[in-house]
């Protein structure tokens, strides 16, 4: 088995791959990538079990084989060479032997037979969308997943297709996020919840993509297939929770105001406030917003007025900063709004423009009781 394989070309595809791999691996053999050669096309896989990354390369070869290579060390390898091209050579000592343009380098291989198979997805559903479209949902709502282990369902993005449009769900119990598209569909009901390590991958490499990615699913896995790239995880199994019930519908009172005003301000006040609750009061009464925070305990406190556009009664409400700071830096339009109907139940805060056609973006963050 022989082929020859440009350096950075090689690097540039284990390291997407490479996210795949644990740093402690209850199998040996998965701290090694999969190269399954035929003629000049060459398939590399990782896996961790429950997620397998596969990638073809065009090489120059005619042969034939497969083997499982140490990532780590074929990594830090190939990370030191300038651009030029690889030979991989195959020897019967169960070594492959690498030549670059200055030298030779064997590294010890395993048997690619040994090497967990990727699941088959029997009968899947599938529906196509954007590179880019799906990166942009997961990026607006995978941050608010939860990390709780006791609750699985909420540690994952939920994935609600139909034929009226694509919804994008995820929520910690103190802040949800709903990501929808209803100029993309789907041409059946679908519903399953994504583990949150596969879609971290995708994020980082559809960002800016123009490619088509399309999504199979079945029961219990999700394959994502684009260009050459495919991705088949196991799914969350269980119930998601009845996200719908929480968002409140009626909030006559609506504050429109500057994202990056906001954002500063919120992030100056909360210094201030106490560092387990990091409570922030808002207080509204006509055009004026007044963000607040106190720290009693070490006489610590902090008060900005900021001009806004509201309607509605005066009120006020606290939130936890962090969880608002999240938010808004998730954001990218130039004002947003925040609706809310009592100071005990969650404020609404969504971008006022920026949005493409089709696109809604609707957070929601549970308030915290003042005391007051």
């Amino acid at each position: 088995m022989k082929f020859i394989v440009s350096s950075t070309y090689l690097l540039k595809q284990l390291q997407t791959l490479g996210g795949v791999i644990n740093n402690s691996n209850t199998l040996p053999i998965l701290d090694n990538f999969l190269f399954d050669l035929k003629q000049n096309k060459l398939t590399v896989s990782a896996s961790d079990l429950e997620t397998t990354m596969s990638s073809i390369l065009e090489v120059d070869s005619d042969a034939e084989g497969n083997i499982a290579v140490p990532a780590k060390l074929l990594l830090e390898t190939l990370k030191t060479f300038p651009e030029q091209p690889l030979t991989f050579v195959v020897e019967n000592n169960n070594t492959v032997e690498i030549s670059s343009n200055h030298g030779k380098y064997a590294l010890a291989y395993a048997d690619g037979a040994e090497f967990p198979k990727a699941v088959e997805l029997a009968d899947p559903s599938s529906t196509t969308i954007l590179g880019d479209v799906l990166a942009t949902a997961l990026n607006k709502t995978i941050f608010a997943a939860g990390n709780d282990d006791l609750r699985p369902v909420m540690s994952g993005v939920f994935f609600q297709f139909s034929p009226e449009n694509l919804t994008f769900v995820a929520t910690d119990a103190h802040k949800l996020v709903k990501y929808q598209r209803t100029d993309i569909t789907a041409s059946q009901v679908a519903e399953f919840i994504m583990p949150k390590k596969p879609l971290n991958l995708l994020k980082g490499i559809l960002a800016g993509s123009e490619a088509d990615v399309t999504i199979e699913y079945n029961d219990s896995n999700a394959k994502f297939s684009f260009e050459n790239t495919e991705l088949i995880c196991r799914l969350i199994d269980g119930k998601y929770p009845n996200y719908e019930a929480v968002i409140p519908k009626e909030n006559p009172n609506k504050l429109t105001i500057a994202r990056t005003q906001l954002l500063s301000s919120v992030r100056r006040v909360s210094i201030f406030s106490n560092k387990t609750t990091h409570q922030i009061r808002l207080k509204i009464a006509g055009a004026e917003l007044n963000i607040s925070a106190e720290d009693i305990d070490y006489s610590n406190k902090a008060e900005e007025r900021l001009t806004c556009s509201y309607q509605g009664d005066d009120m006020q409400i606290g939130f936890n900063s962090r969880f608002l700071t999240e938010m808004l830096n998730n954001l990218t339009s130039d004002d947003v709004a925040l609706e809310m109907s009592l100071p005990n139940r969650a404020g609404i805060l969504t971008p006022a423009d920026g949005l493409d056609e089709g696109e809604t973006v609707t957070m929601l963050v549970m308030p915290v009781m003042l005391n007051s």
